[in-house]
């Protein structure tokens, strides 16, 4: 079972959490995943995932990663809203435009975002249809973690990261590592992982994660 943490549902959600736990649900119930069994996948209790659907607390990054990778949904998925149909069923995505019509450019404004669990933001940077990888800006504010706690994640795939502004303390199997402005990373996500930033201003850096295909089980 991945080693994850729970939720924090005593902090009221921001905006626009309600719209992150409504795509959890709908790639659930896509699934034909119910709630408990997601739960019991996760390891916490079933009231903390319907939380997360009903947009009244955030996940954190190791539980989110915890729940995709039991789903099998991508980020894409994630940043990509499925809208209800007339029959309340889920909508069909439409067919992903070939490659050359996507948008090369993404303006700051343009930049789809997720606001997780103790203020970490993940921003969309750029998409390729049918290239599984994840392009995107992170922010840790000062105090902010990976997982409240203090456990470690692990998912199929890799990462690769580009400290930008702060540092950010990664802990990677038995070491812990500082990242400092410039400091370059990258290791298999199968590794046992996190981040923390100990310091006094946001920590911001690139991430590439490449994706996975994961099938869940039952």
């Amino acid at each position: 079972m991945l080693n994850v943490d729970p939720v924090q549902p005593h902090e009221p959600a921001p905006a626009g959490v309600s719209s992150l736990g409504e795509r959890l649900r709908e790639e659930r119930q896509l699934r034909g995943v119910s709630l408990r069994a997601l739960a019991r996948g996760v390891g916490v209790s079933a009231s903390m995932i319907s939380q997360i659907e009903n947009g009244k607390a955030r996940p954190s990054v190791s539980t989110l990663y915890a729940i995709t990778s039991l789903l099998g949904v991508t980020m894409e998925e994630l940043f990509e809203a499925r809208r209800d149909g007339a029959g309340g069923a889920p909508e069909q995505p439409p067919a992903a435009p070939p490659a050359a019509a996507l948008p090369v450019v993404v303006r700051p404004a343009e930049r789809h975002t997720l606001t997780l669990d103790t203020g970490v933001t993940w921003e969309r940077l750029g998409e390729i249809a049918g290239k599984p990888v994840d392009f995107l800006l992170i922010t840790y504010p000062p105090g902010a973690t990976s997982s409240s706690s203090g456990g470690q994640m692990r998912h199929s795939g890799a990462e690769f990261g580009l400290v930008l502004q702060g540092e950010l303390v990664l802990t990677l199997g038995f070491d812990e590592v500082r990242l400092h402005p410039g400091d370059a990373v990258s290791f298999p996500s199968t590794t046992p992982h996190s981040y923390r930033n100990d310091g006094t201003e946001p920590a911001i850096g690139v991430w590439f994660v490449i994706e996975r295909d994961v099938v869940v089980g039952e």
